[in-house]
């Protein structure tokens, strides 16, 4: 029940099965570099 309300996803923050992947991103976001991981981190989350 907990899990299939959604409540787990609410509760302890991941996302939704259908969150992983958007229209305009669909390869899985890595972050690459060591001293610009934050900008690639905002980058990630602007497109969502």
């Amino acid at each position: 029940l907990f899990v299939s309300t959604g409540l787990a996803y609410d509760a302890f923050g991941s996302p939704r099965p259908n969150e992983y992947f958007t229209e305009s991103r669909q390869e899985v976001p890595l972050i690459t570099g060591r001293f610009n991981s934050l900008e690639q981190v905002d980058e990630f989350t602007r497109s969502l």
